[in-house]
């Protein structure tokens, strides 16, 4: 029985064969083994250009001035990294052309997202201005197409990295972050000014027309526009505690460390 078992197996190998559809689904199968390696490809550098991109913004947080060059130390960081970004995006471009572009677009929008955030970041710091999205394009080599969902889902993670810059800076320096005054103006925006800015302008976002089922910008915009918001308030209240404790105290007013009578020492400057 076992003989005839394997006769059989044998006989329908032979038959299979010689099908005329064998080639076809040799086909078939060598397409999905290129299109599982490609998507591992592009999964595996959307990744790692998201890693680099947040090591980015975390060298940016170090900042502590608007409108003025990072210092020497961490422009080398940062420059070292977006060199690598750049790499990454090169060496996938290639699978990312023509309809593959949109087919595995899913997977590289991550890297996408976070590399927005980081180069929004680095140009607000250096300019108080933000980056168009045609800006941005320009930064993404090999001719891959940054969506527009993709930009706005940056620019709205961008809001919470302001957040932690205006707070840091609060709580080291006693101020809050403000550019150069333009000719004019008293004194120059601060950071809140822009976050409020920017808190009306994606309220007012329309996404009526992103019908399709995988347009993100739709389908995260609730989300992202929570966090947005709280992210805000929390630079708000930050500054309305600043405030108050300003006004319960004398100005310039410090603990003697020294364990004698509390001593005011001349006047500084309060926010």
């Amino acid at each position: 029985m076992a003989g005839t078992k394997h006769d059989l197996e044998d006989k329908d190998m032979e038959d299979a064969s010689g099908s005329p559809f064998m080639p076809m689904f040799e086909t078939f199968r060598n397409e999905l083994d290129e299109h599982h390696d490609r998507r591992e490809r592009i999964v595996k550098a959307s990744r790692d250009i998201t890693a680099l991109s947040k090591k980015i913004i975390f060298s940016l947080q170090r900042v502590r001035q608007l409108q003025s060059p990072a210092p020497s130390f961490i422009a080398k960081e940062i420059k070292t990294r977006h060199d690598s970004i750049k790499e990454l995006f090169t060496s996938v471009a290639p699978d990312l052309q023509g309809l593959n572009g949109w087919r595995y677009q899913k997977q590289i929008s991550g890297g996408c997202q976070e590399y927005v955030e980081a180069i929004s970041f680095q140009r607000y710091l250096e300019t108080q201005t933000l980056i168009t999205h045609g800006e941005a394009q320009g930064q993404i080599p090999g001719a891959i197409e940054l969506t527009v969902d993709d930009y706005v889902l940056g620019l709205f993670d961008l809001t919470g990295e302001l957040m932690r810059f205006g707070i840091t800076s609060m709580a080291t320096n006693g101020t809050l972050p403000r550019g150069a005054s333009k000719p004019g103006e008293s004194a120059g925006r601060d950071i809140l000014v822009d976050l409020r800015l920017l808190r009306t302008r994606f309220e007012g976002l329309d996404t009526s027309s992103s019908s399709s089922d995988w347009s993100y910008l739709k389908k995260d915009i609730e989300k992202k526009i929570e966090v947005m918001k709280q992210s805000v308030e929390k630079v708000e209240n930050a500054v309305y505690g600043m405030i108050i404790r300003g006004r319960e105290r004398p100005k310039g007013w410090v603990p003697d460390m020294s364990g004698g009578q509390e001593r005011a020492p001349e006047p500084v400057e309060s926010h």
